[in-house]
């Protein structure tokens, strides 16, 4: 059985004119969620009530992709991967008006961890006007 990871990572962009055809084409990587808003959704309550998305996402996530129980290999194999920054990227996510963040999943029960992202990493993603952001 697969140990439990305690740190992974994800990249999300989402809003209403997300498009995530065009993100997949961009990137030149295929998300590991992706959906348009509208779309619809499965009822997990099995009541077949009619769903839709409420915004349009785009994300992959590192989870799979690193072996690490530290944030910093997780964001950074997505840095790489996505092959940020890019000069045009917070022009796109600006004309689309969507949000972009790096979402840290960060497990803490022994109280004695300290999430590891990097200042380059939080420069930058301000810079594009994104966030990191840190479940505990």
């Amino acid at each position: 059985m697969a140990k439990e990871r305690l740190a992974s990572a994800s990249f999300t962009i989402t809003g209403d004119y997300v498009v995530p055809e065009w993100w997949t084409q961009y990137f030149g990587v295929t998300p590991d969620k992706a959906a348009m808003k509208g779309e619809p959704l499965r009822d997990p309550t099995g009541q077949n009530r009619d769903l839709k998305r409420r915004t349009g996402i785009w994300s992959i996530k590192s989870e799979k992709a690193v072996d690490s129980d530290k944030l910093e290999p997780h964001l950074r194999y997505l840095v790489q991967r996505l092959g940020l920054p890019r000069p045009d990227l917070k022009v796109h996510i600006e004309s689309v008006r969507a949000k972009v963040r790096f979402f840290c999943y960060w497990v803490n029960e022994s109280g004695d961890r300290v999430p590891d992202v990097p200042a380059d990493i939080h420069a930058m993603m301000e810079a594009m006007g994104g966030t990191v952001e840190i479940d505990e």
